[in-house]
Formats: C-alpha cells, sequence, structure tokens
C-alpha cells in the first residue's frame, strides 16, 4: 500500500508543477492558457535536445527547462495574452491556437522540413531521454523499496514549491501578485505596474511547467503531443483547489493524484480517470469556488 501511496505522491508532484503557474495566472491574470500543456512538451524537448547537442546530463536539463520555457511563456504573453486582458474567451481560443502552432511546429521541425533542413531530436517519432543511473531502479526506506526516480520528482517538487511559496509571501513580486489577484484595478491605483507583474508571474508558471516537461521524460517518450492531457489536468487541480490559493493547488494535486493511483491499481487506468473527474465535478457543484480559494470563479 506505501508504494502505491508514493505512486499517488509522484503522480501528484507533476501535476502540481504544471498547476502552480495555471493557478497563479488564472488567478492574478483571468486567463485560461490553452497553451500550457505545449510549455510542458518544449520542457521535454529541451531535456531531448540539450542531451544531443549539449551532451549534459538530465540534472542539467532541469535550469535550462526552466529557463527555456520561461523564455517562452513570457513571449506568448507579450504577444498575445497582454492584448487579451479581461477578453476571457478570447484569451482562450487565442492561446488554443498557440497551441496549435507551437504542437504542429514541433510536428514539421520548426518549419525547416520545407528547406530539407533535418533537427535532430524534433519531429513526429517518439524520442527517449535517458534516466542517469543513480534514479534507476529503487530504494530501500525502512523496509520498503520505493521507486528513485519517482523520490526525486517529489524532491523537485518540494524544493519548487518551497520557492513558490518564498517568492509570493516573503517577496516584493508575491505582494504585488496577491494583491493583483484581490483586485487588479486596486493594485494599478496604488502604483503597482500590472502588465510587468503579469509578464513575470506568466513566465514563472511556465517555467515550472517546463520543469515538469522535463519530469514527464522519464516517464514517457517524448512527443509533440506529450502535454496536450496535461493542460486538462492542470486545470482540474487548479478548479479543485480553488483561484489563487497555493496551499489548495498543493492538497488538489495531492488528492487527485492519490485518486488516481488508488483507483487505478485497485481496478484500471481509464475507471481511474473516470473517478478523479467525477471528483472534479462534485468538488464544482458542491464548492464551486474551490476547496480554499480568495475569490468565487
Amino acid at each position: 500500500m506505501i508504494d502505491v501511496l508514493f505512486i499517488g505522491l509522484s503522480l501528484g508532484s507533476i501535476l502540481l508543477l504544471v498547476a502552480l503557474g495555471l493557478a497563479i495566472t488564472y488567478g492574478a491574470m483571468g486567463v485560461i492558457n490553452m497553451a500550457h500543456g505545449e510549455i510542458v512538451m518544449a520542457g521535454a524537448y529541451v531535456a531531448v535536445l540539450s542531451g544531443i547537442w549539449l551532451k549534459t546530463s538530465f540534472y542539467v536539463a532541469l535550469p535550462l527547462a526552466f529557463l527555456a520555457a520561461a523564455a517562452l511563456g513570457w513571449i506568448i504573453e507579450r504577444l498575445v495574452v497582454s492584448r487579451l486582458y479581461g477578453r476571457l474567451l478570447d484569451t482562450l481560443l487565442a492561446t488554443w491556437g498557440v497551441s496549435m502552432l507551437i504542437q504542429q511546429a514541433i510536428r514539421l521541425e520548426f518549419g525547416l522540413t520545407f528547406l530539407g533542413i533535418h533537427i535532430d531530436g524534433l519531429g513526429t517519432g517518439l524520442q527517449n531521454v535517458a534516466v542517469p543511473a543513480e534514479l534507476q531502479g529503487a530504494v530501500n526506506i525502512a523496509g520498503v523499496e520505493l521507486n528513485a526516480y519517482r523520490g526525486f520528482i517529489v524532491l523537485v517538487t518540494v524544493v519548487l514549491t518551497a520557492l513558490t511559496w518564498f517568492i509570493m509571501y516573503r517577496t516584493s513580486l508575491g505582494m504585488k501578485v496577491r494583491a493583483i489577484i484581490r483586485s487588479p484595478k486596486m493594485a494599478a491605483a496604488c502604483g503597482i505596474d500590472v502588465r510587468k507583474v503579469n509578464a513575470l508571474t506568466f513566465a514563472y508558471g511556465s517555467g515550472l511547467a517546463g520543469v515538469a516537461g522535463v519530469m514527464m521524460s522519464g516517464f514517457k517518450g517524448v512527443s509533440p503531443d506529450l502535454g496536450s492531457s496535461m493542460v486538462v489536468d492542470g486545470f482540474m487541480v487548479v478548479v479543485t483547489g480553488g483561484l489563487g490559493s497555493l496551499v489548495g493547488t498543493i492538497m488538489a494535486s495531492g488528492l487527485l493524484g492519490e485518486t488516481n493511483a488508488l483507483v487505478a491499481v485497485a481496478t484500471n487506468d481509464i475507471l481511474a480517470r473516470a473517478v478523479v473527474f467525477a471528483a472534479v465535478i462534485l468538488v464544482i457543484v458542491l464548492k464551486p469556488e474551490g476547496l480554499f480559494s480568495f475569490k468565487r470563479r
């Protein structure tokens, strides 16, 4: 049973990395970023390409993926999202279009196939990322065999969650983000540069998604549609935990991850997904504002 719970914890950890950025940007900016899954995929491809081109280790891919995904997120916010604030449906459709462009660009190797140029590691085929030898196999903790790589995922998530908490509650930037979550107009009236804070917040959330992509690359093959389902899972965590609530996001990711693992072991993966969706629907019906939330949706 402990190993099953540990699997659920590792799944919840990846969900948390994906959802943290969504929780902050959705709560602060009112933006439904449908391209978030493709940013996860971009982080996974950074792990692939850094190994092929730079010959770097899996560990080096983590900060590289964070920086690359953050840069991609910043570009999306500046070119698209910043022009659509206050228009929820428009941002949803625009970012969905961006997600399609990114996904198809990877399939077409950024369009360079039309010029006869091939980039190793891209294209429609699956790519694999080698997990370091020390993270393969299991470790014995108090007589229980636990997967080393899943333990690494949990450790990285704990560190990044603690960093996010520190930024949100112990820095001036975090204070500004929380003020914007409460009331963007009042925050602007108090002299906060809402546009700048939004851009930095969007970039940081995208960076976390990039790290989640690297974590995912150790589980499954990297392909252009790797992140398609991740954005759905991320928003399930957000609506369950509550808008802009760090505690709610942490609790919801753990709850959904453990539920998925326990039901999957008892039955199968398909029923597990159905149970998770049912749990999210139940929360939306009974507590529309989420388990922990500053404001109602």
